[in-house]
C-alpha cells in the first residue's frame, strides 16, 4: 500500500488522472472501475481536460461503476448511473454500451448481482479501480461487518452513511434509500490497481484505520492492506491522524521516478 499526502484535492485528482491516462495510452481498451461520491470528481474534471486537450481518448475503454440504489426510478437525477454519466461518461468519448451499472431496478436482485460480477470477469477484469472511503470506512457500499469475501450483492445501508449522502437529497433523509446494490469486497480486491481519494478531516479517522490500524471487518477499507497494488490519495487534513504521515511524506518525496504510481 502506498501513501501519497499532498495539500489539495486537485493535486491528488491530476496524479490519479496520471495513472488513468498512462494506462489508456498502454491498453486503449482497459476495464475502468468509477466510483461516484464527491471524492472522484477532482479526477473526472482532471480526465475531461485531458480529453478536450487531446491527451487522452476513452473510445476503446469500457467502465464499471461500483454501486446503485436500490428503488430509485430510471433517469432520477441522484442515481449512480445518472451521476456517473453526468460528472464524466457524457464529457468524454466512452461510448454509452461501454459504461456498466448494477441494475438497481431488477425484478430479480441475486440474478442481477451474479450477472454483473459475470460482466466484469467476462471483460477481463478492472484494471484500475477508482474508489472513496465512507466516514465509516466503508468502501462501494460494504458496510462495517461486509465479509472480506462478499461479492455483488444487495447491502441495506447503515443510518449514519444515509445521513451523509442526504445533502444530495435536499438534506432530506427520508427520501435517501435504504438499500443498494453494490460490488463486493472480494470484487474490488480482484481490480489489478486500486486508487483511493479521500479529503477532509471528516475521513481523518476511517483513513487512519485504514492505513495504520488492523484489519477488521468493522472498517471494511483495511482490507485493501491486503491488496498488491493499493495507492491512497490524501489531503493534508485527511491524513491529520496519522502517525506515519511524516515517513508516507518522505517515502513519495524520494521515490525513483521510473516507478510511477
Amino acid at each position: 500500500m502506498e501513501i501519497v499526502i499532498l495539500e489539495e484535492a486537485a493535486e491528488l485528482g491530476r496524479l490519479a488522472a496520471d495513472a488513468i491516462v498512462a494506462l489508456l495510452q498502454h491498453r486503449p481498451g482497459a476495464v475502468l472501475g468509477l466510483a461516484t461520491g464527491s471524492s472522484p470528481l477532482p479526477v473526472y474534471d482532471e480526465l475531461v481536460r485531458r480529453h478536450e486537450a487531446g491527451e487522452v481518448s476513452f473510445a476503446q475503454a469500457r467502465a464499471f461503476t461500483l454501486d446503485e440504489y436500490v428503488g430509485l426510478p430510471p433517469g432520477h437525477p441522484e442515481g449512480y448511473r445518472t451521476v456517473i454519466e453526468r460528472e464524466f461518461a457524457s464529457r468524454v468519448d466512452l461510448p454509452a454500451n461501454a459504461l456498466h451499472t448494477p441494475d438497481g431496478a431488477a425484478q430479480d436482485i441475486p440474478a442481477a448481482c451474479a450477472a454483473y460480477d459475470a460482466a466484469i470477469a467476462a471483460a477481463g477484469g478492472i484494471d484500475l479501480q477508482i474508489l472513496g472511503i465512507g466516514t465509516d470506512g466503508h468502501i462501494a457500499f460494504n458496510e462495517p461487518g461486509s465479509s472480506f469475501a462478499s461479492r455483488t450483492r444487495i447491502k441495506t445501508l447503515m443510518h449514519q452513511t444515509r445521513v451523509d449522502n442526504a445533502r444530495f437529497f435536499d438534506d432530506d433523509l427520508d427520501a435517501v434509500p435504504v438499500h443498494c446494490l453494490t460490488q463486493g469486497l472480494g470484487t474490488i480486491m480482484e481490480a489489478r490497481h486500486v486508487v483511493l481519494l479521500a479529503t477532509g478531516e471528516g475521513k481523518a479517522e476511517a483513513v487512519q484505520h485504514l492505513v495504520e490500524g488492523p484489519v477488521s471487518a468493522m472498517w471494511p477499507a483495511t482490507i485493501l492492506q491486503h491488496h498488491p497494488h493499493a495507492t491512497i490519495l490524501l489531503d493534508e487534513a485527511a491524513a491529520g491522524r496519522l502517525t506515519l504521515a511524516p515517513y508516507f511524506r518522505q517515502s513519495w518525496e524520494t521515490k525513483p521516478a521510473w516507478q510511477g504510481l
